[in-house]
């Protein structure tokens, strides 16, 4: 058997990736900063150095969703991801209501749909800067050229990290980052998106070869699949399938095309619960903490968000006990099949922390809970969208909506026999009000029942339904999903402090840039042509080129 276990070639396998975290967490970054391509770290420096090669392929895994070790980083890697993603696409998916409130500028920030100057670096710095180092070091590398299906891992890992940059803000550096130029041009999303098809086609082929001969890759680093390829080729063609899907609204013959070709590969998609791609709290000696947790308990600010209550509890889905707890608030509302009561935090409130909002329902997440990359109901339910449209997944629609439910509640630990129940019910969500000290009452506009049956669009609204409540709590992935399909229904904020920019029906769309007043002609140039290839001012309520259903 091959395994390419980076020990033998490096005397100090975790230098690089803590040197590499260490240089990209540092400090607030403005656009020409962010912008910048680095290529400080040569093959004879990383030599010198004791940089491993295994070393940034952690590092890269450690940042597709920021995870820091527990005993190292403290909260400085909860702090970067409840500013990268909770108080933007958690809140904005309807996972999560925030107690913070005035807090965070006077109630004016992410949560009530205003674009703060001083959280708008995070957003970039996270999903696109963060991981630019280790993979260039990786593509550099004497090893890499040596041993394509190394590269191709980085390459997979790359798209896993870059593909929400893109969907966060829209044109991003893609086909020629990394090749030398201080200022790497801005590509066009459409143009990111089939070149990121592209390189995931080429690595899951490159990667099948080796997994094939029976080859793993750096057992002693992967935090995900401890080297077993065949899930990596799992993994980057589900990945595949999630990224075609995400086109069909402005490409459908390109998201035919590699949705086809994901699921009918050689190896496939994830089939199988033991498929998903998660970081576990313990792993390869290792202790990882759930970042929503520190968010939950140690911050006492993110809770249930209104449009999961309305759903969960109208559905009377058995996932409720698993995602949120009881609430000890007095207007807290009976539910009789959780037998408990319940009461989510409005979205956008922007009053101060009273006792009230902390007794709200909090969130089900431990420092025990594995942060999620990609789970296999998701790709259940990206197949049965794909069989609506008449593709080649490998089942009906109908067959397929159905093993995405079962899949859903297999993960929670939910016994799949309560699914027949579940699907057949016929309830529908709920309406809510929030009592004191908000006072914010929710209209669910939204009649779906989880029964297959409808129309085809209705069929839809269940498949993305189901596939938003899978999803938790992966708030980015839902709030992209909702902005390209519309579902499910999202409560609209309790305050509005855009200033008119973003609309309470049509909500954020897209991450503006980080940018400075200090920028140099060169980064102004830059910017600009990045604003023009997103076709549209640079601001929250620009839709991007994905983002196209009539």
């Amino acid at each position: 058997m091959k395994s390419i276990s980076l020990l033998k070639y490096s005397v100090a396998p975790l230098i690089g990736s803590a040197a590499c975290l260490a240089l990209l967490l540092t400090g607030c970054q403005s656009f020409e900063e962010l912008n910048t391509n680095r290529q400080g770290v040569t093959i004879e420096m990383g030599a010198r150095d004791g940089v491993s090669l295994g070393g940034q392929i952690q590092a890269m895994m450690t940042s597709v969703v920021p995870v820091g070790n527990a005993a190292a980083n403290k909260t400085d890697i909860a702090n970067e991801y409840q500013v990268a993603y909770h108080l933007g696409p958690d809140a904005w998916s309807g996972y999560f209501g925030e107690t913070g409130g005035e807090w965070w500028n006077k109630g004016s920030n992410f949560t009530t749909f205003f674009a703060l100057p001083g959280w708008t670096s995070q957003p970039f710095k996270t999903s696109y800067t963060r991981i630019f180092t280790p993979w260039l070091t990786i593509k550099n590398s004497l090893i890499a050229k040596q041993h394509p299906e190394v590269f191709a891992l980085a390459q997979v890992l790359k798209v896993a990290t870059w593909h929400k940059a893109t969907d966060y803000v829209g044109p991003i550096p893609y086909t020629q980052a990394g090749q030398g130029a201080f200022n790497p041009p801005y590509d066009s999303q459409d143009v990111v998106y089939k070149a990121m098809l592209k390189d995931l086609e080429e690595a899951v082929h490159m990667l099948t070869a080796f997994a094939k001969q029976g080859g793993k890759l750096f057992p002693e680093y992967d935090i995900i699949y401890q080297g077993d390829t065949y899930k990596w080729v799992k993994y980057a063609n589900s990945l595949m399938l999630r990224l075609a899907m995400r086109t069909v609204y402005a490409d459908e013959a390109l998201a035919k095309e590699y949705a086809e070709k994901a699921v009918n590969g050689e190896i496939g998609v994830m089939t199988t619960k033991e498929d998903q791609a998660a970081v576990n709290p313990s792993v390869l000696g290792l202790t990882f903490e759930n970042n929503i947790e520190v968010l939950i308990n140690q911050y006492g600010e993110a809770r249930m968000g209104v449009p999961m209550y309305s759903y969960l509890v109208g559905l009377k889905d058995p996932r409720l006990m698993v995602y949120y707890k009881p609430a000890e608030a007095e207007n807290a509302l009976y539910v009789d099949f959780a037998r408990g009561k319940y009461l989510p935090m409005a979205t956008g409130w922007d009053g101060a922390s009273q006792a009230t909002t902390k007794l709200t329902s909090l969130p089900n997440i431990e420092k025990s809970t594995p942060t999620y990359w990609f789970r296999t109901s998701e790709v259940l339910f990206l197949r049965a969208e794909g069989a609506l449209r008449g593709w080649n997944m490998r089942g009906d629609a109908g067959s397929l909506y159905t093993q995405g439910v079962e899949m859903s509640f297999d993960e929670n630990g939910i016994p799949v026999s309560a699914v027949t129940e579940y699907l057949n019910s016929g309830a529908i969500p709920v309406a809510v009000s929030v009592g004191n000290p908000i006072n914010h009452n929710f209209e669910m506009k939204s009649k779906t029942n989880a029964r297959w049956e409808g129309t085809e669009e209705q069929k839809l609204e269940k498949i993305i339904t189901q596939k938003w409540i899978a999803l938790f709590p992966n708030g980015m992935e839902a709030w992209t999903e909702w902005r390209r399909t519309g579902y499910p229904y999202i409560a609209e904020p309790v305050y509005n402090r855009s200033g008119g920019v973003v609309g309470n029906d049509t909500k954020v769309r897209r991450m503006v840039y980080p940018i400075s007043n200090g920028r140099s002609a060169e980064d102004q140039a830059v910017y600009e042509k990045a604003v023009s290839l997103l076709g549209g001012s640079d601001s929250f309520s620009t839709q991007l080129w994905w983002d196209q259903k009539k």
